[in-house]
């Protein structure tokens, strides 16, 4: 009997450590604030296991996941030159949070042209709940209140589901947050569906040439405080090619893996003149940041 229970109990321990709890989000979101009407929607996925959860874009995954694939394939029959091409989907959210449990210690990762970062949080949600309660979709929700980003925030959340995450950095609800918005109307998340998945291990890092650094793929993120974030942010805004124009220079003499830089122009026309296409970047950064004003934290940014 001992016997019998012992395996019961490791193979129920091993099947919940292999099994990750899957939500969907539905995030709607109002990227240039001189523009209420142009309402960006994207699949979010926030997945749930015994040590934290992540939080990130479905569409930018799958896009990540085609464009390491093709580049590990070329780096394997033509490791001098590596062609990085659009995908057509790419996702328009770049961003991924990660919560590590039991104290919920939250990490924002951005990336800022050539770099990656890892911005820890230093303020856990302060919540007010309240008596309000609201059916939404199949679940029976309470309605709680906080701030975040320079924004209030009104969420709506389920005891059935016994997770106390939610999307985005929220979290410390009893209960999965359903739903969440801002008061401006700016960002929504909703709940829109969850399943089961089987465990979800690590990718392997991919080996990129050394001296290398690619946009969002491999290497190791440089951790920084929010302040040290802002810092790079504004430097960037500045001058949003300056670490390209780097790159270049430190991998410009070497023939293995030298370095090329190809964009589109407005009417179509590929260039691949070093100044010509930094010029077009830079005029096609500084167009996408006057439309893309409204982030969802506004003092990350600001």
């Amino acid at each position: 009997m001992k016997k019998t229970i012992l395996f019961f109990l490791f193979v129920s321990a091993l099947i919940h450590a292999q099994t990750t709890n899957r939500f969907f989000y539905e995030y709607q979101f109002i990227p240039n604030s001189n523009d209420k009407t142009d309402v960006k929607k994207e699949m979010m996925l926030l997945d749930i296991d015994g040590n934290g959860s992540n939080y990130y874009s479905r569409d930018k995954f799958v896009a990540d996941s085609t464009t390491k694939a093709d580049i590990e394939r070329q780096m394997k029959s033509s490791p001098g030159s590596i062609n990085i091409n659009k995908r057509e989907k790419p996702g328009q959210v770049s961003y991924k949070v990660t919560k590590k449990y039991p104290d919920f210690t939250t990490y924002l990762f951005r990336s800022i042209s050539m770099d990656q970062y890892k911005i820890k949080e230093d303020k856990k949600p302060e919540w007010k709940i309240l008596p309000d309660k609201e059916k939404i979709g199949e679940y029976n929700t309470q309605k709680a209140t906080t701030q975040l980003g320079g924004r209030e925030w009104t969420a709506w959340f389920t005891a059935d589901i016994p997770f106390q995450d939610g999307p985005y950095k929220f979290y410390g609800l009893p209960g999965l947050i359903v739903k969440i918005e801002d008061a401006t109307g700016s960002h929504t998340m909703t709940l829109i569906g969850n399943k089961k998945m089987p465990d979800l291990t690590k990718e392997k890092e991919m080996q990129i040439p050394e001296g290398m650094r690619m946009i969002g793929m491999g290497g190791k993120e440089i951790e920084v405080t929010k302040d040290q974030f802002r810092k790079a942010w504004k430097a960037y805004v500045n001058d949003p090619t300056k670490n390209m124009r780097e790159m270049m220079m430190r991998n410009g003499g070497d023939s293995n893996n030298k370095v090329v830089f190809k964009t589109k122009t407005a009417d179509g026309k590929e260039i691949s003149d070093p100044n010509q296409v930094f010029r077009e970047i830079e005029k096609k950064t500084k167009e996408t940041l006057s439309k893309n004003n409204n982030p969802i934290e506004l003092d990350l940014e600001n």
